[in-house]
């Protein structure tokens, strides 16, 4: 079973590195959300793979908590914010479109790797706290960016910022702060559900 799980674990790297490939030659696109989250979670994967097959020390119960969070709000923004990909205009790789694999396939199974190959109850009460800090840094990250470079893109027609919920242009400040502040609450929300899964579920790996 734990070359299973190792296996497992590497797959979710390999989607992860396949579908950010295109930010490697398009620099623009390390603005998204989902590239940036998707690199990491596939560093994790690719640490934990590994560790899980040579028997090695694993990622900190944190950072694999933080990346757990931030697949399942990736999950959920494709699922249910973003618009269908057009397979004319997305990149495949093994006749699966790449956002497809960094948006929905990966994070489901980084969700089912912290469900069923983790241990449990290592997390503590404040991490469900600490996870937070990469929202508001991503945000600062793209006014700033937004700023300095306002035509930069990725998005249609030059603009730099990557999503129309946080589109400062389009949506006034007020707009980009009730949106932000809905995401805020989303996360929270999500960071407490993971925190209690991780309380409830039993303290050895249910496989692995």
């Amino acid at each position: 079973m734990r070359f299973i799980v190792a296996l497992w674990r590497l797959a979710i790297a390999g989607l992860c590195f396949a579908g950010t490939y295109e930010a490697w030659s398009k620099p623009q696109y390390w603005v998204y959300f989902t590239f940036q989250t998707g690199l990491v979670l596939g560093i994790v994967m690719l640490w934990a793979g590994a560790a899980t097959l040579l028997k090695g020390i694993q990622p900190p119960a944190w950072l694999k908590g933080c990346v757990t969070l931030y697949a399942v709000v990736t999950a959920l923004v494709a699922f249910l914010l973003m618009p269908p990909d057009d397979p004319a205009y997305v990149p495949q790789v093994i006749g699966i479109m790449t956002n497809t694999m960094l948006h929905k396939i990966a994070p489901i199974m980084a969700a089912v790797d912290f469900v069923l190959a983790d241990p449990h109850r290592r997390f503590r009460w404040h991490y469900m706290f600490s996870w937070l800090a990469y929202f508001p840094l991503y945000l600062g990250f793209v006014l700033i960016r937004a700023a300095v470079w306002p035509g930069s893109g990725p998005a249609a027609g030059g603009s730099p910022y990557p999503y129309d919920f946080i589109d400062l242009d389009t949506l006034g400040w007020q707009g980009f702060a009730v949106s932000c502040g809905r995401l805020a609450i989303a996360f929270a929300v999500l960071s407490l559900v993971i925190w209690l899964i991780d309380r409830i579920l039993p303290v050895r790996s249910i496989v692995g």
